[in-house]
């Protein structure tokens, strides 16, 4: 992963905004072709409305004075499920209730769905061996795919504008995600891959305001300020109780209050997580640099040579990210992780002939690091400039050879 530019993570981070939205559209879809044209406006409206709770809510912390400074951090993060809670209720009050409904399909029962299997067990060792060596193929895949979904996911929510002061506890994720992955396998079912606690829409939540001490030299006198810094709380608890209500809603018994969520109100959810991850994503920004007139646009750093090399930039970006989304829909969609994983050699390889290094400097840089790859090839082409120019003599190169 230390290969890995923001021109990787941004097309992902978009790619994935792209998905939830699709989801949100194939959710009415299905209403649309179920239930009668009243109870699909009604979902239309519970599906936009959620979503748009959720963002009023995830607001709040904003909204100093109002409130205490507890209850506006309660509000922004826990901003969708009081959305949810909100509007799964409101299908159930006045005329609302008389309408059809499309809700979510759960079981009532702790065994498997499949009429061919009675137990959460897969006996293996009675498979045969054609079967294990096949299933390599879509395990290496999924190896890949949970790996650098994961890895990427938690580059995108730990980046500098969070502040997070310990990135790496993410590392125990994988391990975890790994060991669930194998369990899955073992009992027969899809393996999950829960991304909340690693989203940006986690640490949206979790941003929160802090004063910070700081050692500013000024006329060569160092003195303190104290400013306030926007950072994440980092804690674990939220992915703690994210994961016991995963487990918790599982059994049966709350599987009933899960078949009371309409459809309507998980497309909802599903665009609220689409926009929380688009509206940080800076390929938006440069886009609406795309519509904005070259007079309206602020000045760049010195080097950087207009606009035009930075449109360029954000047109590849969105076009790889249409062609990843396309091949998802398509029969080819389990590789697509490859082309995802290839991102990272055409960033190094080929951008930079289609974009001056000046330009790419400005919009990209490491994922996991501080600095540009152009940064590194210019400081070897310098100390190979070096070199040339003052090459060791015979008695340092016989010393060398010694």
């Amino acid at each position: 992963m230390c290969y890995v530019t923001t021109f990787s993570t941004e097309i992902f981070s978009l790619l994935n905004s792209i998905i939830y939205f699709h989801k949100a559209v194939q959710e009415l879809q299905r209403a649309h072709a179920t239930l009668s044209f009243a109870a699909f406006l009604y979902g239309i409206i519970g599906a936009i409305g959620t979503m748009m709770v959720a963002i009023f809510f995830s607001t709040a912390e904003s909204w100093k004075p109002l409130f205490h400074r507890y209850i506006r951090m309660g509000l922004t993060e826990y901003a969708a499920a009081i959305s949810i809670v909100i509007f799964i209720g409101m299908p159930h009050v006045g005329e609302l209730a008389s309408l059809d409904k499309m809700t979510l399909q759960t079981s009532t029962s702790f065994k498997p769905t499949s009429p061919d299997r009675s137990v959460f067990f897969v006996r293996f060792w009675q498979l045969p061996v054609s079967w294990i060596f096949a299933a390599i193929i879509p395990g290496s895949i999924i190896t890949i795919l949970f790996f650098f979904d994961h890895e990427v996911s938690s580059i995108i929510c730990t980046t500098s504008r969070y502040g997070t002061k310990k990135p790496g506890g993410f590392a125990w994720d994988i391990v975890l995600l790994g060991t669930t992955t194998a369990v899955c396998g073992i009992m027969g079912i899809p393996p999950a891959n829960g991304l909340l606690p690693q989203a940006p829409l986690h640490s949206e939540s979790l941003m929160h305001s802090e004063k910070e001490t700081v050692l500013v030299s000024v006329d060569g006198e160092e003195t303190t300020e104290v400013s306030e810094v926007r950072r994440v709380y980092e804690q674990r608890w939220s992915a703690f109780l994210h994961a016991g209500a995963i487990l918790a809603f599982v059994s049966p018994p709350l599987q009933r209050v899960l078949s009371l969520t309409p459809t309507s109100v998980l497309a909802g959810l599903f665009m609220f997580m689409g926009e929380q991850s688009l509206c940080v994503n800076p390929i938006l920004y440069r886009f609406f640099s795309l519509l904005t007139p070259p007079n309206e646009l602020p000045t760049l750093p010195s080097g950087v040579k207009g606009y035009l090399g930075i449109h360029l930039y954000t047109i590849v970006q969105i076009v790889v990210t249409i062609i990843i989304f396309i091949v998802t829909l398509t029969k080819g969609a389990p590789a697509f992780p490859l082309i995802i994983i290839a991102l990272v050699p055409i960033r190094l390889l080929l951008m930079n002939k289609i974009c001056n290094r000046e330009t790419l400097r400005f919009v990209d840089a490491w994922a996991c690091r501080d600095g540009t790859p152009e940064d590194e090839s210019q400081s070897e082409n310098n100390e190979k400039d070096l070199e040339r120019r003052n090459p060791p003599d015979v008695h340092e190169k016989d010393i060398a050879t010694a």
